[in-house]
């Protein structure tokens, strides 16, 4: 797992967000407060990726819910506080919403709630993860990090756990259902392993 740039996208690309000047001036205002503070992560780098339009906007952030409050109101938006036990907070601006969670790491789960502890650590944000596709990085100048073999994944249609997938699946018995989800929608054959786990843990869904 490595966290160097593995290339440069651009809005040309399909990541019409990036242009967005109100979206650019969010993120200067976290990077105001910390280098390299946010990153986009999820569907909205997965999808142009993939040639289909981005999801909803999401992004992961350095730092913690309130000060990524403070930053938010400082560019203009208006901050909402959607699920701060989590670390996550809403920024609103003109009918567009970029949700932004803290760095985290699951510190105990009970496989469908976690208790978390934020920190400054992206291998840990991206440890807690469920797939690989879904978690490539994208920094607000256009730099595309994949720090686990993700945009393989990607052009081979493979939804594949991050790390162990039995594991994965304890921490969230949700995502075996997400994972039949994501392959009917984005993958071509089922990945063995993760299917594989997904029959074994699916007792977990019952409680």
């Amino acid at each position: 797992m490595g966290w160097s740039v593995l290339r440069r996208v651009s809005p040309e690309d399909g990541f019409d967000f990036l242009a967005d000047p109100a979206i650019i001036e969010l993120a200067r205002a976290f990077e105001a407060r910390k280098d390299e503070a946010l990153r986009f992560v999820g569907g909205c780098v997965r999808n142009p990726l993939m040639g289909l339009a981005a999801s909803d906007v999401d992004a992961a952030s350095l730092l913690p819910p309130d000060a990524g409050m403070e930053a938010i109101r400082a560019a203009g938006w208006r901050a909402i506080a959607t699920g701060l036990d989590h670390g996550t907070v809403t920024a609103v601006k003109d009918g567009r919403a970029v949700e932004i969670t803290t760095v985290r790491a699951d510190v105990e789960t009970d496989g469908r709630r976690a208790r978390v502890a934020f920190g400054d650590d992206w291998s840990a944000d991206w440890m807690r993860r469920d797939f690989t596709m879904n978690a490539l990085y994208l920094s607000p100048d256009g730099r595309l990090f994949d720090p686990g073999g993700g945009l393989s994944d990607l052009d081979a249609r493979r939804v594949r756990f991050i790390g162990d997938a039995g594991k994965r699946i304890a921490e969230d018995y949700l995502r075996i259902l997400r994972f039949y989800r994501f392959s009917a929608w984005y993958g071509g054959a089922l990945d063995g392993e993760g299917h594989d786990a997904c029959r074994a843990g699916r007792v977990g869904l019952s409680s």
